[in-house]
């Protein structure tokens, strides 16, 4: 059994004991780490050089920090408003400065994007690893050590844990650890912010070597607010969702993009003769345009706010279950959730039950609720309401008089989305707190080696996962189909393969999946506009082979099945027309197109210009608004946010510069006090921030 400490240290000095100075602690990407315990354990370390910590994770998330006086007088309100007591990660501070001792290590599978581009210390640490394999990799790294925070609730009398947002790895982590011969300890931190999540997330007691009810364990849990969408952000999610079949199933990350997906996915639903304008107006297909009347189940490594606003909207609700023959019968449509006086018949055609009922049947029925708890079967004879019923369903008197006593209402045990981890701004935590339990039993969090690949569970994952959108985003692509999504080919990692590999390779093993690709067409690079689609890449995340279906602002291009040349066609379709005669004439020169090949018309004018006419009807209606599913910034915030963007341009050319400060000499009569106030330089005291004053009034 576990042993219990409240406090951090206690459980630390426990740990040492059994396992002695060297040690190697693995803990869960995101938020699910145990921030006060790994500081402590830490902070042992950095004072006691014969200690030897390594930290096996991923994606350590640290409360954002400005870099000017200006951003930091915007984001100190902003961050203790929405961080609340979220304690800073140690070692992120130290890897950030150089300062990580000597006699610890940190690695990590995942990087928070392009935080450590330049950081020497996080790109010799990086371990290069699909999620899937991140419990694999820890074992051989030497873990010994696991760290979790967990959700708590008492439940019928006992008291429960749950890994919440976080079971992704843990639930393969922690057998193979006490398989692996090697003393180990592992140790649950109890936050009381955490939402308690049901399904596989919960975890008996026995699991685990020690529980801490420390208060400093419970604390904020990070937020990732929303980002704002763009208009080609816009488009390229109309796009994708008329991609999406209705029944399938969906996958999407977090970010703008994905927040982009599910607003349009809500506009086809609710406001589909607006919906179908605006793909008419883009020029998108229409064969999955309808509204969506069955409704969407998710598979996601990640998820995310964009698939909470979903459940809200009605949308996310086909149900899977994780018996293979009643999957079969639902994607037949011969059941439904709904049970019936045809729901025995049939389960008895298809010989997922007997005649007469045996007890194993009658355990099965009542399971899945497709018959009553209190059900019970004495010898041939089922016992309910105070009735007798014979268990011949080949008899059509009994039969009735069991659909009559017998039957539950609707199937039991059905989840509409599976998840390994989540990460949200603050609402999407409180949404889940405040969901009853038999809500957040239709979001099953459960092992990332069962969400990201099919091996061991083929049959049921195939049945789930019918017509499935695996839609992932990526930096950049060759005009042959190969993408990249996580480095550079200097070899600097930006972020990580993370699932996005495994999510491709899937959608080529299902017969009826696609893997969508989305790549914003253009980027701006060191004040220039560079096109996001090259000729070749040194660096490759996704190979040509499993090209499949790519997305930018511009439109859709099916690469699937189709030879060099004319996935060459139509990837330039969808560029930036800035930069199609050149890359058609580099394809030229490598002879993988023919030499009279010329790019037709209607593919002549992608411009940022064009998009923003095509959209110009359905924004007219407010239809595409900044941030979908709200902000956790304030109005003033937004224009404050809109005029530091300014400053920052202005600041890059000298010109412009001087142009801002004269212009910041304008009547203070024009100047909103409000926002002046907000950044404390309503009353400037030194010259500096009389500068500052300035120049934010000369970018109003």
């Amino acid at each position: 059994m576990a042993r219990h400490f409240d406090r951090i240290d206690d459980c630390l000095d426990d740990l040492t004991t059994r396992l002695g100075p060297a040690l190697t602690m693995g803990i869960p990407l995101g938020v699910g780490k145990p921030n006060a315990l790994v500081n402590t354990l830490y902070a042992r370390a950095k004072s006691n050089p014969g200690m030897k910590l390594r930290i096996m994770t991923a994606l350590s998330l640290g409360k954002p920090k400005g870099q000017s006086d200006m951003e930091q007088r915007f984001l100190g309100p902003f961050v203790e408003r929405v961080f609340g007591n979220y304690p800073d990660l140690d070692y992120v501070a130290d890897r950030h400065t150089g300062q990580v001792p000597k006699n610890v290590e940190v690695v990590e599978f995942f990087l928070k994007s392009g935080d450590y581009l330049h950081n020497d210390y996080a790109q010799q640490h990086y371990l290069c690893s699909n999620y899937t394999h991140a419990a694999r990799d820890m074992m051989i790294q030497g873990v010994n050590v696991l760290a979790q925070a967990v959700a708590v609730r008492e439940h019928h009398g006992r008291t429960e844990y749950s890994l919440s947002g976080n079971p992704d790895v843990v639930l393969e982590l922690m057998p193979l650890m006490r398989k692996c011969g090697r003393p180990v300890y592992i140790v649950l931190v109890v936050n009381h912010e955490l939402p308690f999540m049901e399904g596989d997330a919960i975890i008996p007691e026995s699991d685990a070597d020690a529980i801490v009810t420390d208060p400093a364990g419970t604390h904020t849990i990070f937020s990732a607010p929303n980002m704002k969408v763009e208009p080609a952000e816009y488009a390229i999610s109309l796009y994708v969702s008329a991609l999406v079949k209705d029944g399938g199933t969906l996958q999407i990350g977090i970010g703008s993009l994905g927040d982009a997906i599910a607003h349009a996915l809500i506009l086809r639903d609710r406001k589909n003769p607006d919906y179908v304008s605006a793909l008419k107006a883009l020029g998108a297909p229409m064969q999955n345009s309808g509204p969506l009347a069955q409704g969407l189940y998710g598979c996601s490594e990640m998820f995310v706010n964009g698939f909470m606003a979903l459940i809200d909207a009605g949308i996310l609700r086909r149900q899977v279950f994780d018996h293979a023959g009643l999957q079969k019968l639902l994607n037949a449509g011969k059941i439904t959730t709904a049970i019936d006086s045809n729901t025995l018949p049939t389960l008895l055609e298809a010989r997922l039950i007997r005649s007469p009922l045996q007890a194993e049947d009658v355990e099965f029925l009542k399971q899945y609720g497709i018959f009553r708890d209190d059900i019970t079967l004495h010898g041939n004879v089922l016992h309910c309401d105070q009735e007798k019923l014979s268990t011949d369903l080949a008899d059509k008197q009994a039969l009735a008089l069991i659909n009559t006593h017998c039957l539950g209402e609707t199937l039991r045990g059905g989840v509409y989305m599976h998840g390994g981890f989540f990460l949200g701004p603050r609402d999407f935590y409180e949404k889940l707190r405040q969901f009853s339990p038999q809500q957040r039993a239709g979001i099953n969090m459960t092992a990332i080696r069962y969400i990201n690949q099919l091996y061991g569970h083929e049959e049921i994952a195939a049945l789930q996962r019918r017509d499935a959108s695996f839609i992932n985003t990526c930096m950049m692509m060759t005009l042959m189909g190969s993408a990249t999504s996580d480095g550079l080919e200097s070899g600097k990692l930006v972020s990580g393969v993370g699932g996005q590999y495994n999510f491709v390779a899937q959608a080529h093993a299902l017969p009826d999946a696609r893997s969508i690709l989305m790549l914003r067409s253009t980027r701006n690079s060191q004040g220039q506009v560079a096109s996001n689609i090259v000729w070749c890449y040194g660096y490759t995340t996704i190979p040509r082979h499993l090209r499949d279906i790519v997305v930018t602002e511009y439109g859709i291009a099916d690469l699937r099945g189709q030879t060099d040349a004319e996935v060459i066609k139509r990837m330039l379709a969808i560029t930036d027309s800035r930069f199609q005669p050149e890359l058609l004439a580099q394809a030229r020169h490598a002879g993988k197109i023919e030499p009279g090949y010329e790019i037709p018309e209607a593919y002549l004018n992608n411009l940022p210009a064009t998009i923003a006419k095509r959209l110009q009807d359905i924004q007219a209606k407010n239809l595409l608004p900044d941030f979908p599913f709200g902000s956790d910034f304030t109005d003033d915030e937004l224009d404050i946010i809109k005029i530091l963007q300014r400053m920052k341009e202005s600041s890059e050319n000298p010109l412009q510069l001087v142009k801002s400060l004269v212009a910041g000499m304008r009547d203070e009569k024009e100047v909103p006090t409000a926002l002046l106030e907000r950044l404390q330089l309503d009353h400037p005291e030194n010259l500096k921030q009389k500068l500052l004053r300035q120049l934010f009034i000369g970018n109003l």
